[in-house]
C-alpha cells in the first residue's frame, strides 16, 4: 500500500520541481554596502559562465566589471582591471574564470579589452582595428573573442585569439 502512495507523490513532485530540481531558483542577499551580487547601484549586462557571473556596475561612481563566485557566494577581487577613464560594458568570461572579455570606452574611442586574472593584466585586442567595437562573447576556454565592429560600415562579427590576432574564419560563397 505505501508502494502505491509513494508513487504518484513522486511523480507530481517531479514534475511541480522539474527535473529534480534543476532550474532553480537561486537567492543572492542583497547588500546595501556593495559587497554582493546586488547592491544599490545599478549592475547591468550579466553573464554567468561555468561558476562566474560578471556584470558591469557604478558602484564606485565609474563603469566597472565586478565578478561574483556562485560557489563562495562573494565578490572576486579583480586588481588590475578597472580604471576610472574606461567605462566598460559587456563583460564575458571564460568558464573557469581565468579570462574576461569586455567592452571600453576611452576618450570616446572603444576598444573590446581582455583580462587575465592570473597575470592581473589588461590589453587591449584591437588597438589597430579603426571602427567602432561592442558586445564580445569568450568562448569556453578563453582562446577566442567574437564581437562586433562597424569596420565596413556595417555592424559585422570578428573573431580574435586570445594574443589580439583575427582568426580567419572561412565563409562559404554567397
Amino acid at each position: 500500500m505505501k508502494g502505491v502512495i509513494f508513487i504518484p507523490v513522486f511523480i507530481c513532485s517531479s514534475l511541480l520541481t522539474g527535473c529534480f530540481g534543476y532550474p532553480r531558483l537561486l537567492n543572492y542577499p542583497f547588500d546595501p554596502g556593495g559587497q554582493s551580487l546586488n547592491s544599490l547601484a545599478s549592475e547591468l549586462d550579466p553573464e554567468i559562465s561555468g561558476r562566474y557571473i560578471v556584470f558591469t556596475t557604478d558602484r564606485r561612481g565609474s563603469q566597472d566589471v565586478y565578478m561574483f563566485d556562485t560557489v563562495s557566494r562573494n565578490l572576486v577581487d579583480l586588481p588590475g582591471l578597472n580604471s576610472f577613464d574606461t567605462i566598460a560594458t559587456h563583460p564575458s568570461v571564460s568558464e573557469n574564470g581565468r579570462y574576461i572579455a569586455f567592452a571600453g570606452s576611452r576618450q570616446g574611442r572603444s576598444a573590446i579589452f581582455l583580462y587575465d586574472r592570473e597575470t592581473r593584466q589588461v590589453r587591449n585586442l584591437t588597438t589597430n582595428l579603426q571602427a567602432e567595437v561592442r558586445n564580445p562573447a569568450i568562448s569556453a576556454d578563453g582562446n577566442r573573442i567574437a564581437f562586433e565592429s562597424s569596420n565596413n560600415g556595417q555592424w559585422d562579427i570578428l573573431v580574435y585569439n586570445r594574443s589580439g590576432e583575427p582568426l580567419n574564419i572561412p565563409q562559404d560563397p554567397r
